[in-house]
């Protein structure tokens, strides 16, 4: 992918972080077919799909007092699965694509990207830090992870 649509689609996921009505966190993802370096499918990380509420409790973020990395049944859909769960709806194979997304992905992200046969996936310096646990386990499983620089995630601008 040269440099300059890599430039584009990292604008697409930072944008698509302003579209998240979390308060806690905006993030972003846009899977990407390698060989055409057109999107595959994009998603950013909100409540399911046509729910009543604007957010996932109701009118908070019900991780707003939960430790990173507990209680994982709280909260919305992460971005990457979003973005993996839009392409499965419309039957588009993920096999051998690559994501980009505004921050470090969850290991739970990283085990649905692993499994749905993403090749790469590039995080965007400066956004959330998520830990090392999602890389980890994706670079342990050869899927390549490469760090790049970005503008800073949407919320540390306000």
């Amino acid at each position: 992918m040269k440099e300059k649509h890599l430039r584009v689609r990292i604008e697409q996921c930072l944008f698509l972080a302003t579209l998240s009505p979390c308060p806690r966190r905006s993030f972003g993802a846009v899977l990407i077919d390698p060989h055409t370096n057109s999107v595959i499918s994009d998603g950013y990380n909100g409540t399911s799909r046509g729910s009543p509420h604007p957010l996932c409790g109701g009118t908070v973020c019900e991780r707003e007092h939960v430790e990173s990395g507990t209680r994982l049944e709280l909260g919305c859909h992460h971005a990457e699965s979003n973005a993996l769960a839009n392409a499965a709806r419309r039957g588009v194979s993920t096999e051998g694509a690559w994501l980009i997304v505004t921050g470090q992905p969850c290991l739970m992200c990283s085990k649905l990207i692993f499994h749905a046969g993403i090749g790469r996936v590039y995080c965007v310096r400066n956004g959330y830090a998520g830990g090392d646990a999602g890389p980890a386990f994706l670079t342990s499983n050869k899927v390549d992870v490469i760090y790049v620089d970005g503008p800073a995630d949407p919320r540390f601008n306000a």
